[in-house]
C-alpha cells in the first residue's frame, strides 16, 4: 500500500492528523505525489496553494523582527523533521514553499510540514 493510500486509511479510521505524523526519508527515484493525490491532501492544509510541483503559503507580520522570529521557529521544526522549506522574507512578509527536491515534486513530507507550520501559525495568530 502506498504512503498516500495508507494515510488516507489512517485518516478515515483513526482520525490521525497530518501534523501528528513525522516526515520520513525519501529515496531518489521515489515517485512524487500525483496531482490528484496532492489535491486530495490539500483540504487538510487549506491555507496553502498548490502549484506545479510545490505548495506555498504567505504570512504577514507586524514587523521584520516578528517575521524573523517566526522563520526561526519554522527552521526549528524543519530541522527536527529533516525537511526544509524554501523561505523568502521581505520585511514583514514571509513566503514558504514546500517541495521535495530529491524527487522533483511533492511528497507526503511536504503536507506534513505544511500542517506543522499551520499549527505554529495558529500560535502566532497569522
Amino acid at each position: 500500500m502506498s504512503e498516500f493510500k495508507l494515510l488516507t486509511c489512517i485518516e478515515e479510521e483513526d482520525g490521525v492528523k497530518l501534523a501528528e505524523l513525522a516526515c520520513k526519508p525519501v529515496r531518489t527515484g521515489t515517485a512524487s505525489l500525483s496531482r490528484k493525490e496532492a489535491e486530495t491532501l490539500l483540504p487538510q492544509v487549506p491555507t496553502w496553494s498548490l502549484g506545479e510541483r510545490e505548495i506555498t503559503r504567505e504570512f504577514r507580520f507586524r514587523d521584520f523582527r516578528q517575521a524573523m522570529d517566526f522563520v526561526n521557529n519554522v527552521a526549528s521544526i524543519a530541522n527536527a523533521e529533516d525537511h526544509h522549506p524554501d523561505i523568502f522574507v521581505s520585511y514583514n512578509n514571509v513566503r514558504l514553499t514546500l517541495s521535495t527536491h530529491k524527487i522533483g515534486g511533492l511528497s507526503m513530507n511536504d503536507f506534513i510540514m505544511a500542517a506543522k507550520i499551520d499549527l505554529l501559525a495558529i500560535q502566532w495568530k497569522v
